[in-house]
């Protein structure tokens, strides 16, 4: 099935922002769901969609995934709208990518490849960079067939290739440095993150990160909380690098929030091991602030897909707070703000608006709850410790 944006005119002549997206249901559920995902990523990625090919199956075609005739409907989609690229909302093979490249005349990426390049766009610390260059690279080693002796420029190129290595080999094994320079200098950034969360943990700070699925509003919340200025913006994956700022609580001392990437469905490994540095302030964390759309159709799922993520990195037991934002948007009982307590009387839910500021207080009143337990916690383990002295004594 073709789907003609409405008010575009077909076009014979290339455009290189025009592309075509391909999304196929096998019957998992989230078709319709996952085809808007892909609208709002190639959205953020800059590109013009000039026509949506839908399809049906059992399951991929082993060549090139969407089968012979569905083929030849995406050629005359490309052919009509004068795009350039073809999008597919799915993990393609290497050699389903290049047969498809042969059949269409085009350039053809899959869902981890256009998430990757809006990763490559927005990056902005130095660590950041190289994250996205590690994932990005690990990604195309699999598809390595040429043109990667760009690399032998930052090497010195002659007289790197070994006795009898074909072009490729030495495209791989230049990749394969530079893998390793990138790991080195992730693994220096994981040191320093460490001695901080050390000082931290010593001064008995209460450590806070933000969760939660792209574009759930993590970092409006993480500028109404702290004052900073971290950039804000309705598109998937606004905010790569994670940020760390103090929140003051008035009678409880400082708490420390850090910012982190929004997760979403069928999050590519290739950027979950390439984050884990950065995602370790996850998995460090006292609290988790789980921030939600409360006006999205499937925010149930959105919640499963972030625990998911959370379970992957081995942050699921951390306790977490679920944050209902997005209030001002909605119908929920007047836009009310408020909160709701588990059995053992901590604050569970809190219903809010980051952007209008309503029901942020309810996120302090429950940072400061989770500081005083922290502290009574702190005490007991203290008592327990000098209980033992004494007994050894």
């Amino acid at each position: 099935m073709l789907d003609q944006p409405a008010g575009q005119t077909l076009n014979t002549h290339t455009s290189v922002n025009a592309a075509v997206l391909v999304s196929f249901d096998f019957g998992g559920g989230y078709s319709a769901e996952s085809l808007e995902e892909l609208r709002l990523l190639a959205a953020s990625d800059q590109l013009e969609i000039s026509a949506i090919v839908k399809g049906r199956r059992a399951r991929p075609d082993p060549a090139t995934f969407a089968g012979s005739g569905k083929v030849d409907e995406i050629t005359a989609a490309v052919a009509q709208t004068g795009a350039s690229l073809v999008v597919f909302n799915h993990d393609l093979s290497p050699a389903q990518q290049r047969n498809l490249e042969q059949r269409l005349g085009r350039r053809v990426i899959d869902r981890t490849s256009l998430i990757l390049d809006i990763f490559a766009q927005r990056a902005k610390s130095h660590e950041g960079k190289l994250q996205v260059e590690l994932a990005q690279l690990e990604h195309l080693a699999t598809r390595l067939v040429r043109g990667w002796t760009h690399l032998e420029r930052q090497k010195g190129g002659i007289g790197l290739r070994g006795p009898g290595e074909t072009q490729l080999e030495t495209d791989r094994r230049l990749l394969g440095k530079r893998v390793k320079l990138l790991k080195e200098k992730l693994a220096k950034f994981q040191c320093q993150r460490s001695l901080q969360r050390r000082s931290r943990q010593r001064g008995q700070v209460l450590s806070v990160s933000i969760v939660g699925y792209t574009n759930a509003g993590k970092s409006t919340l993480f500028n109404r909380l702290t004052r900073a200025h971290a950039y804000v913006a309705d598109q998937l994956f606004a905010t790569l690098d994670a940020t760390t700022r103090k929140l003051f609580i008035p009678e409880q001392g400082s708490v420390v929030i850090s910012d982190t990437v929004g997760f979403i469905r069928d999050l590519p490994h290739t950027l979950v091991a390439a984050f884990r540095a950065t995602l370790e302030e996850t998995v460090q964390a006292d609290l988790l602030l789980h921030v939600v759309d409360a006006g999205s159709p499937n925010r149930a799922e959105q919640i499963d897909e972030v625990n998911k993520v959370l379970k992957e990195i081995g942050a699921d037991s951390i306790p977490q707070i679920l944050v209902l934002n997005k209030i001002d948007v909605i119908d929920l009982s007047a836009g009310a703000a408020g909160y709701g307590r588990d059995e053992y009387g901590r604050i569970a839910h809190v219903r809010l608006s980051a952007k209008t500021g309503e029901g942020l207080e309810l996120i302090k009143l429950a940072l400061s709850e989770a500081v005083v337990e922290r502290a009574l916690q702190g005490h007991e383990h203290a008592g327990q410790e000098n209980s033992l002295a004494d007994k050894q004594v």
